[in-house]
């Protein structure tokens, strides 16, 4: 149902919705705001996702295919004004339309049930911009969840949605466990859990050995100090990406997607 009434800034729903851009009401309320027609687009297609999107008048005629994806569903679409949409966007250059979403993370044991064979850990990931991009690359990889473990960012912080580009609405997410239980309970699904690190086995003998078409959670560390001893130490074996050139490090995503296409390539080889 698209709603023709323009809503302001003071309007309740609004104001309610500007409160999701802090972490401690997503929390609460268990909702989250996905901000641009990519972002409102996967939203819409995921049933039971979305509950309501905002979008300026300019963006409803410019985003026809969405308005007709909300009807669909039977997701409100509600017109508000340019000012509205400032307040519940954190970009400098609002796209013009904003979903309002449930929280759609998992429980752990819900991945388990499923018999998953690739999964990306991130431990202490703190900057959603690149715990978006780990969660893109594993979208893209066929990774079965992501698992934001420790201290890691909230993946419905603004800039980790944007930074999907709509792939946190493809996988299952896992949120709330610390890396210890996070791994014990992944190894004990059967899965061997790899740390990426700058040291260690070198990533090519692993995928020519063929240990990587093994069911793997691949675990990877903070992009400032990359994973402490005590979180290595409790994967099975700590792996290296080689580096040919003189670059002196990859950083987080570049890293994940290198060892998560590692893995699905293996697990994909036709035998023999």
């Amino acid at each position: 149902m698209t709603s023709h009434e323009l809503l302001t800034s003071r309007t309740p729903r609004v104001k309610e919705a500007r409160k999701l851009i802090r972490r401690a009401s997503r929390m609460s309320a268990g909702r989250f705001l996905a901000e641009g027609p990519q972002a409102v687009r996967e939203a819409l297609a995921l049933s039971g996702c979305a509950i309501e999107v905002f979008a300026t008048p300019e963006a409803t005629e410019r985003y026809a295919e969405l308005v007709a994806a909300a009807t669909s569903a039977g997701v409100a679409w509600s017109q508000v004004e340019d000012a509205a949409i400032d307040g519940l966007a954190d970009t400098i250059t609002p796209q013009g339309v904003v979903a309002v979403c449930y929280a759609i993370d998992v429980p752990l044991s819900a991945v388990i049930e499923q018999q998953p064979t690739l999964i990306a850990i991130c431990a202490n990931v703190r900057d959603p911009g690149n715990a978006g991009a780990v969660i893109r690359c594993a979208d893209a990889a066929g990774v079965d969840a992501v698992v934001l473990a420790g201290s890691s960012v909230d993946p419905y912080n603004g800039k980790a949605v944007r930074a999907s580009v709509g792939s946190l609405f493809h996988l299952p997410i896992v949120t709330g466990l610390s890396v210890s239980e996070a791994i014990e309970q992944i190894r004990g699904a059967g899965l061997q859990v790899l740390a990426a690190d700058g040291g260690g086995t070198d990533l090519d003998q692993l995928l020519d050995a063929g240990e990587l078409a093994h069911p793997t959670a691949w675990l990877f560390g903070n992009e400032a100090w990359g994973l402490p001893e005590a979180d290595a130490a409790l994967a099975d074996r700590v792996v290296g990406v080689p580096i040919y050139g003189r670059a002196e490090s990859l950083n987080l995503a570049t890293a994940a997607a290198v060892c998560l296409y590692a893995s699905a390539r293996d697990q994909r080889r036709v035998p023999g």
